[in-house]
């Protein structure tokens, strides 16, 4: 079994998910993932290198990945992205060439596919069709990325909190996902708030009966409740 066989059978599955390269056929992935290796990162690895992300491009197979960012005088952080299985990075170091001045924590213990940036512009040349992808995936970034610019300036913490986990409730469990295990600090640096803030906030949402909290796992008991509680922020806006 050749490498890209072997990388094909163990994370057909993901790469099935994987937004950006939807539509490539086994052939065509095999032929893809010639070019390709595993990396291995242990769970709360910072990674401040940004060369690193400016001459290599990953798809991530298992575990969650915060891309985030500090400020340089005040040192806040916020996280831009929580990256999860089948998504990739650095989509802006690949399309521009330029340094990404951008911070990556694994929360979890993390496994990627890693491709040099140049194997991959170069395969891009050679399959001109998939630029398209690109392009759409690129504009969802930007939409999200809008989104939540807008939710900072216009809405105030317990609506960005609620709409953070309404966002991440699984439509067919109505189980929070992604997000259900994460301290309080990181849903915090999400919605640009504070640890305490977050932590009123959730007592709040627990009192009232939406939410469960134990074992630092957040459990959603009524989304019902969840979202009418959202709805009413919302319309109180108005």
């Amino acid at each position: 079994m050749t490498s890209a066989e072997h990388l094909y059978t163990k994370y057909s599955r993901t790469l099935s998910n994987c937004e950006l390269f939807s539509g490539l056929n086994k052939e065509e992935w095999l032929d893809f993932l010639a070019n390709f290796h595993e990396e291995k990162w242990s769970k709360n690895t910072c990674i401040i290198n940004h060369q690193k992300f400016l001459f290599h491009f990953y798809i991530i197979t298992s575990g969650r990945l915060k891309m985030y960012n500090v400020d340089d005088i005040s040192h806040k952080e916020h996280t831009l992205f929580l990256l999860k299985k089948a998504d990739v990075f650095d989509l802006f170091c690949l399309l521009d060439g330029i340094k990404h001045k951008v911070y990556y924590e694994c929360l979890d213990n993390i496994k990627v596919l890693a491709i040099s940036m140049d194997q991959l512009r170069s395969w891009l040349n050679r399959n001109p069709i998939f630029y398209k992808h690109f392009l759409s995936y690129s504009a969802k970034i930007m939409r999200t990325l809008e989104e939540n610019v807008s939710q900072l300036i216009f809405a105030n913490i317990s609506t960005r909190l609620l709409k953070l986990l309404v966002d991440n409730v699984d439509h067919k469990s109505n189980q929070l996902e992604l997000i259900n295990d994460l301290p309080n600090k990181e849903l915090a640096h999400l919605i640009g708030s504070t640890r305490a803030v977050v932590n009123r906030h959730l007592q709040e949402l627990k009192k009232k009966g939406s939410i469960s909290i134990a074992r630092n796992q957040v459990e959603i008991k009524d989304i019902n409740l969840l979202l009418q509680e959202l709805e009413n922020n919302v319309k109180n806006r108005k």
